[in-house]
């Protein structure tokens, strides 16, 4: 009976996965294989049910790599690429250099003054992110708020809008509770009683940081790296927003190839291509943490 019930529970997230993930995942691969076409759905060849075995054969004949080979050799999508790992990257780090000393701060307060931080850093959560967005286009633009306390102080104007900074800025400020939230429940979970023993050894306040404190969060930050990190590679709204017609990003170029292009098999195909780049980063952590310790 136990084991019917283990089989049960099991299955109810295998149909899920099947429906919500492997389904769309052979349908966008389906896709990537295929090649455009001035018909309805706009790709070629599609699957004819009603012409059965030999239809689906026909259909299977008809795919081919020429699509994945166009990536390779249209240096656009290497740029898009390289973009998208490099804006990404350069926010995964600063959000980790940001979210530290945040998460690690919150800890320092009692439990209540603690509940009230968290509220405040998930505060941002309850309004729509278009909107948040869009504010930044109201303080960044030429004149916007920035620019003009700036003039107040007698400071240079600065041409943020539109360019590379502008979009970091926008994705550190959208991703930040990403990374403090899990950062925080580590290290809200750690024992005291480690810190204390590592004091009485005659270790100085920054050697139990580096020691001991650091090391034992190093979960939290893989997972909240992991968290940023991969929305943000493929991350349309702020690119498009804050970056401007300049940025070039993976989720601008997938809109763009969809629904302004309408080249379904090139867009399908980059979406897989950076479903497996991101695929790396989720490896390594997998194997580090059957590694550690």
């Amino acid at each position: 009976m136990r084991r019917r019930r283990g089989g049960l529970a099991a299955l109810v997230p295998g149909l899920w996965l099947a429906l919500f993930f492997a389904f769309p995942f052979l349908l966008v691969a389906k896709l990537s294989l295929s090649h455009t076409a001035l018909a309805m759905p706009p790709y070629a060849p599609q699957l004819d049910l009603a012409a059965g075995w030999p239809g689906l054969v026909e259909t299977v004949r008809g795919f081919d790599l020429a699509t994945y080979r166009r990536l390779i050799d249209d240096p656009l999508y290497l740029k898009a690429f390289a973009s998208s790992l490099g804006l990404a990257g350069a926010a995964t780090g600063l959000l980790l250099l940001i979210g530290y000393p945040i998460a690690y701060g919150v800890t320092r307060f009692r439990p209540a003054t603690r509940r009230l931080l968290i509220l405040a850093i998930a505060l941002p959560f309850w309004t729509s992110s278009l909107i948040r967005i869009y504010a930044w286009i109201a303080i960044l633009k030429p004149a916007g708020l920035l620019n003009k306390a700036l003039g107040l102080l007698g400071l240079p104007a600065l041409n943020i809008l539109n360019t590379n900074a502008a979009v970091l800025l926008g994705l550190v400020y959208a991703y930040l509770p990403f990374m403090v939230l899990p950062l925080y429940a580590v290290l809200d979970r750690q024992d005291a009683a480690l810190l204390e023993a590592a004091q009485d050894l005659g270790a100085s306040p920054r050697q139990v940081f580096w020691r001991v404190t650091f090391p034992l969060s190093l979960p939290g930050a893989a997972a909240g790296a992991l968290l940023c990190f991969i929305p943000m590679v493929g991350e349309f709204v702020i690119p498009d927003l804050l970056g401007g017609s300049g940025t070039l990003m993976l989720g601008r170029t997938i809109w763009t190839e969809f629904f302004a292009n309408r080249d379904w098999p090139t867009a399908s195909a980059v979406a897989l291509v950076m479903l497996a780049a991101l695929l790396i980063p989720i490896l390594l952590v997998q194997r580090h943490a059957r590694v550690a310790p």
